[in-house]
């Protein structure tokens, strides 16, 4: 790939197009970016978004960067070109940039973390694949990566651009240690974060031997017991008996519990709010509404 007074060689018979140019591209020649942490899927809403796109074309282009052979690997809009594959088209608009590893992986991530619905796995490897990309950048040498690492901690930087404490990005990043099996039980919420959490301290051997005890128990850890298996597992004592025994314990009933994910929270509120400020601004707001209602019973 040559580049010449900011122009890119795009290889494609002889055109060529300034870096950020809108050009269009065929999707053969658009290749997902290799550590993509969000999974493209053809649900209701991949139908919905390739009738759209039969419809009314691509309103927002993809973006994509240069590769060495001529081709092109996409940073944003892996979701837009499987719709324009649904959809029968063969092209794509594109929006060309040269970027270095760390700047593309931190686009990959920010451009889809707002969307509504992620699964944990999407925000385990997201989170996983933006802290390694800043801590990297901090590391080097030129001025504007030293400032993003001298004036924020990584995972401080992380959890302050989506309104998580850094504490709770590790959390989730720690969920990458899972097997694809766990984790695919904590996307379909068949295991809760919080054990999961947990269990991700197990080997790998492990958590294998775990899902053989929950198959033969037909059972899902607890919090309470993902602790428990943490704790045998950091002694050397967990194994497949002490599995089964854990697993087939009588769960207690919990106490009820009312939980709001951040991303039906996040709309309410202002981009820079911390989620302390949230929980603090919904805490007023529920006195206020029990003062109302107490002046309306005594009326």
């Amino acid at each position: 790939m040559i580049k010449t007074s900011g122009i890119l060689d795009t290889n494609l018979g002889g055109k060529t197009a300034a870096d950020g140019e809108l050009i269009t591209l065929a999707l053969a020649d658009l290749h997902p970016f290799r550590r993509h942490p969000y999974k493209v899927r053809d649900d209701d809403a991949m139908q919905d978004m390739a009738e759209s796109v039969k419809q009314y074309g691509i309103l927002s282009p993809a973006i994509a960067r240069p590769l060495p052979d001529g081709e092109y690997e996409l940073i944003s809009g892996h979701r837009r070109k499987r719709a324009c594959e649904l959809a029968g088209l063969e092209t794509m608009p594109v929006i060309v940039r040269e970027l270095d590893d760390d700047a593309a992986a931190i686009l990959v991530v920010d451009s889809n973390l707002q969307r509504e619905g992620l699964l944990p796995s999407e925000r385990a490897f997201a989170y996983k694949l933006k802290l390694e990309a800043l801590r990297h950048q901090g590391e080097r040498t030129d001025l504007t990566s030293r400032q993003v690492g001298d004036k924020l901690k990584a995972a401080d930087k992380v959890g302050e651009d989506v309104g998580e404490s850094a504490r709770q990005i590790q959390r989730y990043i720690r969920l990458t240690e899972l097997i694809p099996p766990l984790l695919d039980m904590v996307d379909e919420r068949k295991i809760a974060f919080n054990p999961a959490y947990e269990l991700s301290f197990l080997t790998k051997d492990e958590q294998r031997l775990l899902l053989d005890a929950m198959d033969s128990e037909q059972a899902t850890p607890s919090l309470s017991q993902a602790q428990r298996l943490k704790q045998f597992s950091q002694r050397g004592e967990l194994t497949a008996e002490v599995m089964r025994a854990i697993m087939s314990e009588e769960k207690k009933p919990e106490i009820d519990r009312i939980t709001i994910t951040g991303d039906r929270l996040r709309k309410y509120f202002p981009r820079s709010y911390t989620p302390k400020q949230m929980e603090e601004t919904i805490i007023k707001l529920l006195e206020q509404w029990q003062k109302r209602r107490k002046r309306e019973a005594e009326r």
